[in-house]
């Protein structure tokens, strides 16, 4: 089946894609709210009305979980199905049934774990980080959340597979080699997480056994964590690279620059875990050094979607008249929210890839390292970039898959949300930035951190957090509200799924890039050379014996 007689998301397929969709956004309002709490708390312990306490670690818990992990798994895992339908073709219903196990899976993982949560049993900051030690239930549900995007991904794969051997010689459709490669990537890093969790936190939890080995667990969670960033990054590069282009008219720059950026992703996300640890002792400076060194090289497929994403834009905006050094740039369809967000997306990516650098540099780390910082850097790139290109994503796909409409006046809600979103966002990174550099921590409420004076000192920018943290909050109200309106109540109609079509000029995509068992042994490799002999370091230094474990 060709890519070009595909033109909707099947309609069972757009069942599954909507049930995930729908999860994500409630994540949304809850996290987001959350959020706005953390903010308020920052300074001291925040009153409910009506006289219920809430603790500032819960919130961020709270935060973190359903922003970081079950905002973003639902919305991409859902995405990628209807991004997989529309490209290669329906599900076959062993295929979506497998996916539908897959959600109700993590359904169920996602209320155990938030239960946990709420009755402040599971306050661990963030997921699996020892020696902070949660209730059994949060892990098992988190587990569960981690095996039902498995089982989403699966699918993904057999529709990939089934369509290359239907069609054997072409080059797969753009948007499922995408979702092919987040998805490997995904089950790729995941298992180290599983193995933490299954071998050494939840037994502890269980109280099967006494003690941890917390250099191995936190090792095997930033091998998960870091690739954990390019999980919800690439679904971004996804609209970028094969849905922007159509939506500002033009053509995909080259589908074979667009594949090899994701390649790349898929090589150097794995061995680089590490540069997160770079002030533990226990790991060798050697492989530290190793770590970042392989983490610069996944500063290339970024400056090639850079070049690649500004060339389809000069080339469009040149197409409709565009004059000069710049003109082009006044003929982007500004005025279009399924692009405005994106860009602005775009553009908050530069300093946040530049604040990476930083992050990953090993002298520069060790001044912001535990800051506050690090969390302003990730609330430009995952929280700006990643999901205001999911909202640009959302204006489209929504009404496709509910048969309904983008209106004129959705559309000018969605220009407000963008440029809300990158006030309040300036506001909140910016201090958050300043402070990290001043010493404040992140993780940290500043009223309980270090003295008065100290504290004192940080307030000012905690208050220029909330101011931004609440006109964020504002902007996600409005989201829902769009949402809410394109789910059930715009007018009935047909909202085009974009896809671009390749240049004519673009040259002939290598078939090499479609050899998955090539490109696996490379990335097996490469994580068989990263991360062998510092986990047999950190095995055969370990308190707890050669086993890691005391039984029983």
């Amino acid at each position: 089946m060709q890519q070009a007689s595909i033109k909707n998301v099947a309609p069972k397929d757009a069942k599954l894609a909507m049930a995930n969709i729908y999860v994500a956004f409630i994540a949304l309002l809850l996290g987001g709210l959350a959020g706005l709490l953390q903010v308020l708390v920052r300074s001291g312990e925040f009153t409910i009305p009506g006289g219920i306490k809430i603790g500032y670690y819960q919130v961020l818990t709270v935060h973190g979980i359903l922003l970081g992990l079950i905002l973003t798994t639902f919305f991409i895992l859902g995405f990628q199905i209807a991004a997989v339908s529309r490209t290669a073709g329906p599900l076959t219903d062993k295929q979506r049934n497998i996916g539908w196990i897959g959600f109700w899976l993590m359904v169920l993982g996602t209320a155990m774990a938030s239960t946990m949560v709420l009755l402040n049993k599971a306050t661990v900051l963030y997921t699996f980080y020892a020696p902070l030690k949660a209730h059994w239930i949060f892990y098992l549900g988190l587990t569960l959340v981690v095996v039902g995007s498995w089982l989403l991904c699966v699918p993904q794969f057999m529709k990939y597979f089934q369509w290359k051997k239907e069609n054997p010689g072409q080059t797969s459709p753009l948007l499922t080699y995408m979702a092919f490669v987040n998805s490997l990537l995904w089950v790729t890093c995941s298992l180290g997480v599983a193995v933490s969790v299954l071998f050494q936190l939840l037994p502890w939890s269980l109280g099967l056994i006494t003690r941890v080995d917390v250099l191995l667990t936190r090792t095997l969670f930033w091998y998960f964590g870091h690739a954990l960033v390019y999980f919800w990054l690439l679904p971004a590069y996804m609209a970028w690279y094969a849905i922007v282009p159509k939506i500002v008219g033009g053509k995909i720059f080259s589908d074979s620059l667009a594949r090899f950026s994701f390649i790349l992703f898929l090589l150097f996300s794995f061995p680089v875990g590490i540069h997160h640890q770079l002030t533990e002792p226990g790991i060798d400076g050697f492989w530290k050094f190793v770590q970042v060194t392989l983490t610069f090289f996944v500063i290339i497929p970024s400056l090639m979607t850079a070049f690649s994403m500004f060339a389809t834009f000069e080339l469009r905006g040149r197409e409709l008249g565009g004059k000069g050094v710049l003109g082009w740039f006044k003929k982007l369809p500004w005025g279009d929210a399924r692009f405005l967000l994106p860009f602005i997306g775009m553009l908050a990516f530069i300093p946040g890839g530049a604040g990476g650098i930083v992050n990953a540099s090993y002298q520069m780390n060790q001044l912001i390292h535990n800051t506050i910082w690090v969390t302003g850097h990730f609330h430009l790139t995952v929280a700006t970039t990643v999901i205001l290109t999911f909202f640009g994503v959302a204006f489209f796909l929504i009404p496709h898959l509910t048969g309904r409409v983008l209106t004129p006046a959705l559309n000018k809600l969605g220009i407000y949300v963008g440029i809300l979103w990158a006030i309040g966002m300036s506001i909140m990174s910016l201090s958050m930035h300043v402070v990290g550099l001043m010493g404040a921590p992140r993780r940290s409420d500043y009223s309980t951190y270090g003295g008065a004076e100290q504290a004192a000192e940080w307030i000012p920018y905690a208050i220029a957090q909330a101011v931004g943290g609440t006109i964020l909050f504002v902007a996600i109200i409005i989201v829902t509200y769009i949402v809410i309106q394109l789910a059930f109540f715009a007018p009935k109609g047909h909202e085009e799924f974009p896809v671009a079509e390749v240049a004519p000029g673009a040259e002939k995509t290598p078939a090499i890039l479609e050899n998955f068992k090539f490109w696996g042994v490379i990335v097996a490799a490469l994580i068989i050379f990263a991360y062998t002999m510092p986990i047999i370091d950190i095995l055969r230094n370990s308190p707890l014996g050669s086993t890691g474990f005391t039984p029983w």
